[in-house]
């Protein structure tokens, strides 16, 4: 499909950061590192205020940039233990468009199933704006890979702790 565009103006554009990782672990394990605040806060950012309540307000605290104070505003969206958790992502300040900090309003959605070898994870962080979001897209692409790693090696250390691996 053919679209005019007058100079100066951007398509917008929906993307969405997709990591799928299966993890060695029952999905009981994972959920409780998904839905702990303390161990949150050792694989991804200490969460104020979190519960895995559906409508439950919580933040996280980042760097921030120009008129953006570096918080990040969530609502938990939906609850279903053990499989799913999905919770409304956003932040940053309308005047740092197309920068570091623009305005962000995504969703996080954790979903847990059953694989061969234990628990697929699937996290899907959607709704960025392209290309108001690029950087936040482009800097959350590889965060989420690593924090994704760090999330596998606290529910490591929790399934050794509690005797289950």
């Amino acid at each position: 499909m053919n679209q005019a565009m007058k100079p100066g103006r951007h398509v917008s554009d929906t993307q969405a950061i997709v990591v799928d990782e299966v993890f060695p672990h029952a999905p009981d394990i994972i959920w409780k590192a998904l839905t702990s605040g303390e161990l949150i806060g050792r694989w991804l950012m200490a969460p104020d205020g979190f519960v895995p309540v559906t409508g439950n307000r919580f933040t996280f605290q980042t760097k921030p940039a120009g008129k953006w104070d570096g918080t990040i505003h969530c609502e938990v969206l939906e609850v279903v233990t053990n499989e799913r958790l999905s919770y409304a992502w956003k932040g940053g300040h309308e005047s740092n468009d197309d920068g570091y900090g623009s305005k962000l309003e995504t969703v996080v959605t954790f979903t847990l199933a059953q694989a061969e070898t234990g628990t697929r994870l699937r996290l899907v962080h959607s709704g960025f704006d392209l290309p108001r979001n690029d950087i936040a897209y482009r800097n959350m692409s590889e965060g989420w890979k690593k924090v994704v790693e760090r999330l596998d090696t606290v529910v490591a250390e929790e399934a050794t702790s509690q005797g289950l691996d």
